[in-house]
């Protein structure tokens, strides 16, 4: 089973439903070291190809997936499709232009690396795997694409149709369709380490710096030495994708990237919502590396970060409200409600007069 970067229960509220479809073949037709990406922004212009693959053994294959309907294509070329939508004719790019536009990224963003280059020979100077693009279209079957003209724009060897993506397709001839998208193939394993440098490169929201707590996205550099290169491990990382919407808990030992997480999460709300995100924990340590690292990522006027009786602090000073003589029990004083009428907006429990 694959590795798929948002979990299929996580996948968000605007995947299609050929995108939903193609996400569980690729979880269960492929076998555990085949890692992918659906919809993640992609490298410093944060692009979002729909689909990346990348396997050890056979290369980096980048996929956009349309679910048009044959009847809908009024018109396409090799840059371009008239399409008939519920809102009218529109433009769009032909998708394989488009997938061949985000793969051209992706190699630009490799070969700059010198770790990830042929070091001698007759391909010195080239990436060290495969790389490939193409297109699914999940409403379009084999036939119906053979019996048009889309064959003349898009190269149907490039191409996984409808019938070529069910649930009864095997496992070798769906991931046969996938690597015959290669032009060019060669016997080269990836290690682990030039996995996450591969990774290093075209996310920089898993990246994290020596000593840091989070992920550093501003990070620039683009040749890291072999020994500065730090990014979540696939877990951390396939975690802090499918989180999705809503409240959740996360459970872990100590030093299992809890506060990455937590870091990695109140960035993605930063650049998601308008709303301002409060990260609260109860070290007063962490809390102040966790509003470092949030300053030295320019998102502090988005993201406010407190110990938990710190907050409790500030609240009182934002609303007014007079703060609890010094002394013993102080603390548990000062998240209790005041007075019978008084407003106390630090209040998490019931008053000590009802506690037994």
């Amino acid at each position: 089973m694959a590795t798929l970067f948002t979990a299929l229960g996580s996948l968000p509220r605007s995947t299609t439903a050929g995108e939903r479809r193609f996400a569980h073949r690729v979880v269960d037709k492929l076998e555990d070291d085949y890692l992918c990406w659906y919809n993640v922004p992609l490298g410093p212009r944060q692009r979002h190809p729909d689909f990346v693959l990348l396997h050890p053994g056979r290369g980096l294959l980048v996929l956009e997936v349309k679910d048009w309907k044959r009847d809908q294509i009024q018109r396409i070329d090799r840059s371009s499709v008239s399409l008939l939508t519920d809102q009218g004719l529109k433009e769009k790019p032909n998708p394989l232009e488009q997938a061949r536009a985000y793969a051209m990224t992706i190699v630009n963003l490799l070969e700059s690396d010198p770790q990830l280059l042929v070091r001698a020979g007759r391909y010195q100077g080239k990436l060290i795997l495969p790389w490939g693009y193409g297109v699914v279209l999940t409403n379009i079957s084999r036939r119906a694409f053979d019996q048009t003209d889309l064959g003349q724009v898009i190269d149907p060897g490039l191409t996984i149709c409808q019938d070529e993506m069910t649930e009864s397709v095997g496992p070798e001839a769906f991931q046969a369709r996938l690597w015959a998208m290669f032009k060019v193939s060669f016997a080269h394993t990836l290690t682990l380490p030039q996995i996450d440098r591969i990774r290093w490169h075209l996310f920089p929201e898993v990246r994290v710096t020596q000593g840091s707590l989070l992920p550093d996205a501003t990070e620039t550099e683009t040749e890291p030495a072999l020994d500065m290169v730090r990014v979540m491990d696939l877990a951390q990382e396939q975690l802090a994708r499918s989180l999705g919407e809503g409240h959740r808990v996360i459970h872990g030992v100590a030093g299992s990237g809890k506060t990455m997480i937590l870091g990695y999460r109140a960035a993605w709300l930063a650049q998601a919502l308008e709303q301002p995100v409060l990260v609260l924990c109860y070290n007063v340590a962490l809390a102040a590396k966790l509003r470092q690292v949030i300053a030295d990522r320019e998102l502090s006027a988005k993201v406010s970060v407190y110990n938990f009786h710190a907050w409790c602090m500030e609240q009182l000073r934002l609303y007014h409200v007079e703060k609890p003589a010094p002394g013993e029990g102080f603390f548990e004083r000062l998240v209790e409600p005041g007075e019978r009428g008084t407003r106390w907006p630090c209040f998490i429990g019931p008053s000590s007069s009802s506690r037994k």
